[in-house]
């Protein structure tokens, strides 16, 4: 009897070490950022999230552990012919992440190797079809164009590809030699166009310079000309009332206007011939008594005008009487 219970507690602690082993065998735990494909017999039946997970023992088992997290897989340097036929070495990297866990563990074999060898192949076409310097200097559409390319080939596989990126991009060592001949000699092209556009720009300046002068100096002369005339009309306008008075003087019999006049003109004449500048000796063909006498007149007639002494000794204007003729 004694046997017995022994043997019934042994069974029984037997089956409790079994029913824990097999609970422990039935729970699993997903750290974050993981997910669990779940196969019953072989096949494929759900996922488990991060976790706590329940599966049946002896019938369930994890099939596949799958990073749900983005990831960066960097793509081996390769050489690459562009349309213009240059020689280039181009590497990059490409930043991709599971959206779906049971497309990537059981759509694709071996995920990572299928995406790089993707991206080498679009990137020898994306490039073949481009010369060097569109590569050189379209990085981005490059970059771009291959994003779309191989996100959308990669769509089956339950992955989102989310950058790529071209990391260097090295053409040969005499091609590079030739890159920098020709930049110096397009810098040097550009140092004389920028120089004999300064020197147009100057020639154009200076002549709108001189055409302002040539203006403003024309303008200038134009107001010099329209002073003058207009100084010589005031002196005509003045010339032809004095005219206009001796002619009434002449009418109302004044001879002293007349010798006023004519003396006056003569005055005038001689100091011209005397202030002119090439004139050393003036030769005068006439009486000097002449010019004398012209003073004498113009003497008399200031008497006449403003009048000689009275008695008081105050002199007054007095009017010249005119004999009328009858």
């Amino acid at each position: 009897m004694d046997l017995f219970l022994t043997g019934s507690a042994a069974f029984v602690i037997v089956l409790v070490i079994l029913a824990i082993v097999i609970v422990m065998m039935g729970v699993t735990i997903v750290p974050q950022g993981y997910q669990y494909t779940i196969e019953r017999f072989g096949r494929y039946t759900r996922s488990l999230p991060p976790g706590l997970g329940l599966i049946v023992p002896f019938v369930d088992r994890v099939g596949d552990r799958v990073n749900m997290m983005e990831q960066v897989l960097d793509i081996p340097t390769q050489e690459v012919i562009t349309r213009d036929n240059a020689m280039v070495q181009v590497d990059g990297i490409l930043f991709f992440q599971v959206l779906d866990a049971a497309k990537s563990a059981y759509e694709v074999r071996d995920l990572e190797r299928a995406i790089q060898n993707l991206t080498q192949t679009n990137l020898r076409t994306v490039l073949g079809s481009m010369d060097l310097d569109e590569a050189l200097s379209q990085r981005d559409a490059m970059n771009n164009r291959l994003l779309n390319v191989i996100d959308q080939a990669s769509t089956p596989w339950g992955i989102k590809v989310t950058r790529v990126e071209i990391k260097d991009i090295t053409p040969p060592l005499d091609l590079v030699e030739a890159m920098g001949r020709q930049m110096k000699a397009e810098r040097e092209k550009r140092a004389v166009i920028l120089e004999a556009e300064g020197v147009r720009q100057s020639e154009i300046l200076r002549a709108e310079g001189e055409k302002k002068s040539a203006i403003l100096e024309a303008e200038g002369r134009r107001e010099a000309a329209f002073r003058d005339a207009e100084a010589r009309e005031r002196s005509a306008e003045a010339e032809a009332k004095a005219t206009h008075d001796v002619s009434e003087a002449i009418a109302a019999g004044d001879i002293q206007s007349i010798n006023y006049f004519v003396a006056q003109k003569y005055t005038e004449a001689m100091k011209e011939i005397g202030m002119a500048r090439n004139s050393k000796i003036v030769l005068m063909p006439m009486e000097s008594s002449a010019l004398v006498g012209s003073l004498g007149g113009i003497g008399s007639i200031a008497k006449e005008v403003f009048g000689g002494d009275d008695t008081s000794g105050n002199s007054r204007p007095r009017r010249s009487s005119v004999p009328s003729s009858e």
